[in-house]
């Protein structure tokens, strides 16, 4: 396992290097930058003046040369300084994580919770009525657009019913302290975890749901419930054990992916984290920020991966690395 796992870290690190080349040509080519974004209608900017401040912020090296320079600096730690918030991109990414992993934490641990139980209820029914239900209301969730689904919640529960708060994080006017704060964030991510949850879960069920049908298929499902097995053996024992491992891959591959879904989200609810400082960068043309946040979500991609291989061996005694 050992060795597996540092072999693993080897070709991470490959990976790595090559996700950085990719987002910093796509970044540098992208059209304009943050010195002509900024300077755009101001007729009292002259090219001098331009062409001055791109040699500030390190726009005038060429795309070698200004790779090579984050490189050398990200390999030392530095993943540069913001252009927008004019602050280290690492302190802004650990300021705004917890904001960040709060949603994407909340709502892959609802999708586990409604996901698995759905899953394999629709698979032991298999053609029936409860079936086709929760198949359509999968297949309804995963079809909603997020920012189409979180107009409506907020329409309906922010503005006509006045039970959840419209947008942000926490009521500023209220000036809670203590347990009040905790529980005033909590009802501001109700909106947000929600649309997240039933636009994302949908996915994992129909997993879990094909997944499981393949099981209860198996012979020696048959042959436990021609025993006189219990059904809620054959199903918790039997059939679930031998499915988590299609599970373990997806749920690997989750993590990242609740990450980078937070952009459209704290985006529609001007939550201030790290996907909806991205959507600032993004227009703004912050290459630093993007780069360390980029690079952040690619290390978690990473990171989930190892985690889903490494669980192999933990949930089917089977799975050996040599």
């Amino acid at each position: 396992m050992k060795q597996y796992i540092i072999r693993r870290l080897f070709v991470s690190i490959i990976v790595l290097f090559g996700v950085s080349i990719m987002l910093y040509l796509l970044g540098r080519l992208t059209p304009g930058d943050y010195v002509a974004n900024i300077t755009a209608g101001n007729p009292n900017i002259t090219k001098e003046m331009q062409d001055r401040m791109r040699e500030v912020y390190g726009l005038d090296k060429g795309i070698v040369e200004g790779y090579l320079s984050w490189l050398w600096d990200a390999i030392r730690g530095d993943f540069g300084t913001s252009f927008l918030y004019q602050k280290p991109v690492t302190e802004i990414i650990m300021r705004y994580i917890p904001i960040t992993f709060s949603l994407a934490f909340s709502a892959m641990i609802f999708e586990i919770l409604l996901a698995i139980p759905f899953g394999i209820i629709a698979a032991r029914k298999q053609y029936s009525r409860t079936d086709y239900i929760i198949v359509a209301i999968a297949i309804i969730g995963i079809s909603l657009p997020s920012f189409f689904f979180a107009a409506i919640l907020k329409r309906v529960f922010a503005v006509g019913l006045g039970v959840l708060p419209l947008s942000g994080m926490v009521n500023a006017r209220a000036g809670y302290t203590g347990w009040a704060r905790i529980a005033d964030i909590a009802k501001h991510l109700v909106l947000p975890v929600t649309v997240f949850v039933v636009t994302g879960v949908g996915s994992l069920l129909r997993y879990v749901r094909t997944n499981m049908l393949e099981v209860l298929s198996a012979d020696y499902v048959r042959t436990a419930r021609a025993k006189g097995v219990p059904e809620y053996k054959v199903i918790g024992k039997h059939a679930f054990r031998n499915t988590l491992i299609p599970i373990v891959t997806m749920l690997g591959i989750m993590i990242p992916g609740l990450f980078s879904g937070a952009v459209i989200t704290e985006g529609i609810f001007s939550l201030e984290g790290l996907g909806n400082i991205a959507i600032k960068a993004v227009q703004s043309g912050d290459i630093p920020y993007l780069m360390g946040f980029n690079m952040f979500i690619a290390i978690l991609t990473i990171i989930g991966t190892l985690i889903s291989d490494i669980l192999y061996a933990v949930v089917d005694p089977r799975v050996r690395y040599s």
